[in-house]
């Protein structure tokens, strides 16, 4: 089955201007279903590195890729060969001289620092970035419920069951523990990683305490916050960071955490059913990152996203930042009857908010309040997408 991503429309658009498109993602997000997608809009060759023989194609990439002039090349698991980005470089500056400015080269990758850090000073001026995230409430035409509880990867949340869905996210986080971690390059036990995983999704959305959490594993805090850094490098964590500009409130300064993929959270938990999931107490904070998640996706390029919480209990769970001074305040309810909190409202008069809004699972929207909407997810999600250009 195939999905309209939204990210084909805004990948397509960068080819068009720049020599080189990177689309970022976890494994099996669907970036090789959009990149052949996009591949019959125009001449293209797709070579996955991960192939032996897609990777001896390119023992002379120069006298490859001068052959495939005029060509989209599309590059998948770029990562495994991370040498090539010199090449890379000097085949767009030679498109360029040629009047080729844009849309020589889609690479693909699992996100990471050095992958990053190669590109950008291989292919400085040259190439731009775009996520591809797991499939988004307003992609999909089945059950809001559904999505959330297998969660966004495509294979997990088109599976002909519960348990199949399950057992395929298990044998995605035995395949990244077990694999995918070490061919990157890091030594970890995997065992040691599971369990830090495990422990991020038992407190989803929860203030990262790493030594807390340091404590429980029997690692080091240093070790614990390498932990997280490579989980949020692989686009498999985020940290959401504290909002920091209102200096006359004592404000929380530590992250956020959460497991990005609502199903990977269920997965690591052992919740296979939706029943199993609302019975279980990380059911409204695993409701609470699935909607930022998506909101996050959906809203314009360049937006900030916070949270907000005093020491003396303001707290919104998502601010978005448009531009300074520019923001969006979003509370997030798990309820089909939300109750706006105390808390609440004392950070909208801290934060003096250009729109407040309340998402909940329910189909109406309404007001409560001066100033303050009650939402469904999909519908603010319409709202973010129209602020898009082009949208």
């Amino acid at each position: 089955m195939m999905f309209a991503r939204f990210a084909e429309k805004e990948v397509l658009a960068l080819l068009d201007q720049h020599a080189v498109v990177g689309l970022l993602g976890p494994r099996q997000s669907g970036k090789t279903t959009l990149s052949l997608e996009i591949a019959r809009s125009r001449p293209a060759i797709y070579l996955d590195l991960e192939s032996p023989s897609d990777r001896a194609k390119l023992a002379d990439p120069e006298y490859f890729f001068r052959m495939h002039t005029g060509e989209l090349v599309i590059l998948d698991e770029v990562q495994r060969l991370p040498g090539l980005f010199e090449v890379l470089r000097g085949e767009v500056d030679r498109g360029r001289r040629a009047g080729r400015a844009a849309g020589q080269f889609l690479v693909l990758g699992s996100a990471s620092v050095e992958l990053l850090r190669q590109a950008s000073e291989s292919l400085a001026g040259r190439i731009v970035y775009r996520e591809l995230t797991q499939l988004l409430a307003d992609e999909t035409s089945g059950t809001l419920e559904t999505l959330w509880v297998r969660g966004g990867f495509p294979q997990s949340y088109l599976a002909t069951g519960d348990e199949v869905s399950m057992e395929w996210r298990r044998s995605f986080l035995r395949t990244y523990l077990e694999r995918d971690v070490p061919q990157m390059g890091f030594r970890m036990p995997a065992e040691t990683l599971r369990r830090f995983w495990t422990m991020l999704a038992h407190e989803q959305g929860a203030i990262f305490n790493a030594a807390r959490l340091a404590a429980a594993i029997g690692l080091s805090g240093q070790t614990v916050g390498r932990y997280l850094d490579l989980m949020v490098d692989l686009l498999l964590v985020r940290r959401l960071a504290p909002w920091s500009m209102n200096t006359k409130k004592r404000l929380v300064r530590s992250p956020k955490a959460y497991v990005r993929d609502s199903g990977l959270v269920h997965a690591l938990l052992g919740l296979s059913t939706f029943d199993a999931v609302l019975g279980h107490p990380v059911a409204g904070a695993s409701w609470e990152g699935f909607v930022i998640e998506n909101l996050i996706a959906a809203s314009p390029e360049g937006t900030e996203v916070f949270f907000y919480r005093t020491s003396a209990g303001a707290e919104v769970d998502l601010i978005l930042e448009f531009a300074p001074g520019r923001l969006w305040a979003i509370e997030i309810k798990r309820s089909l009857a939300p109750a706006v909190s105390k808390g609440f409202h004392s950070a909208l008069r801290d934060l003096k908010p250009g729109a407040a809004w309340v998402v909940y699972p329910g189909g109406e929207r309404y007001s409560t309040g001066p100033g303050i909407e009650v939402v469904p997810l999909v519908e603010l999600m319409a709202e973010l997408r129209g602020m898009r250009p082009g949208g």
